[in-house]
């Protein structure tokens, strides 16, 4: 599988940029903004793309083209403003979908934010995420793309276990962001994921079990 990831330079892009460049069954690009953040990705294995979330659907396009999926990690950051918020993960995350149609590309994977799908539970300190989020989420589930849509609780910076929690209805947690790269992995072709959004957690079940349970 041709797997593009959006957000390479990313911490969880990263991940699952490397972690995909070892399995021979695949064959992944990274997308990134700036020319000098190239290097480090060939490195780990992946063809490397220049290309702008703020830029048009048609050049996005152009560097999806040969691909069979697609898998969004990117954010604007938190340094940035709510404009940027709304520019890169709202109005970014939609073009890369019609930019995935207008490809004929129909897998598609969303890594989003835990409880984005329900206003109770969003943060108020970072509210315009939650509502970029929201609204990116919404237009995908209204698409005609295959999608899955993860929504990772807290973020950690840690070794990953391999044990996760996966459903609708779950308690507010954190994960490692090394099991987000590895269930996003694992998602690619697990039908039990097509068409479907979930939380995610670290808890007691291994990656495939609680996937396969979805």
């Amino acid at each position: 599988m041709n797997i593009f990831v959006i957000g390479a330079n990313g911490q969880i892009g990263k991940l699952l940029v490397e972690l995909l460049a070892k399995e021979a069954a695949h064959r992944v690009t990274a997308m990134v903004r700036k020319a000098e953040q190239a290097e480090s990705l060939k490195q780990l294995g992946a063809h490397v793309v220049i290309g702008d979330l703020e830029g048009s659907v048609e050049e996005l396009a152009e560097a999806m083209k040969d691909h069979d999926a697609v898998v969004f990690t990117a954010g604007s950051g938190g340094s940035t403003g709510a404009d940027k918020t709304l520019l890169i993960d709202l109005d970014g995350a939609v073009k890369t979908m019609e930019a995935a149609k207008e490809r004929g590309i129909k897998r598609y994977i969303m890594v989003s934010a835990f409880g984005a799908d329900q206003r109770e539970k969003w943060s108020q300190a970072i509210k315009p995420y939650y509502v970029a989020k929201h609204y990116a989420d919404r237009a995908l589930l209204d698409s005609e793309l295959n999608y899955t849509i993860i929504r990772p609780g807290g973020l950690k910076n840690e070794p990953g276990t391999g044990k996760v929690a996966v459903g609708t209805d779950l308690k507010p947690g954190s994960i490692p962001r090394e099991d987000v790269a590895r269930v996003i992995a694992a998602s690619l072709q697990e039908e039990k994921t097509y068409r479907r959004a979930f939380d995610l957690v670290a808890g007691n079940d291994a990656i495939e079990d609680a996937l396969g349970k979805l």
